[in-house]
């Protein structure tokens, strides 16, 4: 394991972190839309910068929470009391028929950035509103592949140890919409290697086109965090959801979709309670008419 050099002293890191700021309501930095105020709150451009902000943070004695493209977090209307780190570090670049990137790279621009160099293997990712570290995180997935399929490896920032390790694909443990970092949350992603293929051009833009026009079709619009639940095994968490009447249903400015009944939808003023007062109205309808408890695939940030 590399080694991260810090600088030990309080003062010295907080003289290295300039961008530190306070107070900052985190509704903008969510596509929820919803979410209360982080006492402290930094944007990471760099992933030196992400290794700096948890130490300053592990030095104030201080709780961190790593905020991707925000697509899958729900926080809490009372905040966040310690330092929430923005993920923003997004260099990448292709490497014969690999995209090595760091983890704040958007997973649309690198699903574009596949399609231009002729290399098949991230159609799917398109139209969805997260970072790679995000995506790797969560295992995220659509149309029957997940980020997973291309993961050859993941540099990680071990905030215990305070070093830097290479992860390979088997050690990252992914199965269903989860990997070891979920579990691990020293781990805290910097960038990774993707293994693509060499595809037809006009093929990969024409399996894009079809995705882009599903989305829209059977897509909601106004804000939410995609997909609220776990698909069951055997089973479409959204249909279960339908099955149980309770499509259009409304909790203050929180709504479960017409459209799909696995998005809770902000209608606009929405606040964190409403969205858990639906969530927890699923869960009971649910395994009251089919016995099935549904797994959140959305994070909390209370």
């Amino acid at each position: 394991m590399r080694k991260f050099r810090i600088q030990n002293s309080k003062l010295e890191v907080e003289k290295l972190l300039p961008g530190l700021k306070r107070n900052i309501l985190l509704a903008s930095y969510t596509t929820f839309k919803i979410g209360g105020v982080a006492k402290y709150f930094f944007i990471a451009k760099q992933k030196e910068d992400i290794a700096l902000a948890i130490s300053w943070a592990k030095k104030n004695n201080l709780p961190f929470f790593i905020l991707g493209g925000g697509g899958s977090t729900l926080v809490a209307d009372t905040g966040y009391k310690g330092l929430v780190i923005k993920i923003q570090n997004s260099e990448f670049r292709v490497q014969n028929s690999n995209i090595v990137a760091e983890a704040g790279a958007t997973l649309n621009r690198l699903s574009k950035l596949a399609q231009e160099n002729s290399l098949s293997g991230l159609e799917w990712a398109v139209g969805i509103p997260g970072t790679l570290g995000g995506a790797i995180w969560g295992n995220c997935g659509a149309f029957g592949e997940s980020i997973s399929d291309k993961v050859q490896e993941v540099k990680v920032f071990d905030s215990h140890e305070e070093g830097i390790k290479i992860l390979k694909r088997k050690d990252c443990k992914f199965s269903y919409r989860t990997s070891i970092f979920k579990k691990k949350k020293n781990f805290i992603i910097l960038s990774a290697k993707l293994g693509l293929k060499k595809g037809n051009k006009k093929e990969i833009e024409e399996k894009i086109k079809k995705n882009i026009e599903y989305r829209k079709r059977t897509q909601p619009q106004l804000p939410s965090a995609g997909s609220i639940f776990r698909n069951p095994k055997g089973f479409f968490a959204a249909k279960l959801i339908e099955d149980c009447g309770l499509k259009g249903r409304k909790i203050g400015k929180a709504k479960i979709s017409d459209k799909h009944a696995n998005f809770i939808l902000n209608l606009g003023g929405a606040t964190s309670k409403d969205i858990k007062k639906l969530i927890k109205l699923v869960k009971k309808k649910v395994e009251n008419n089919f016995a099935i408890e549904l797994e959140e695939e959305i994070c909390y940030l209370n």
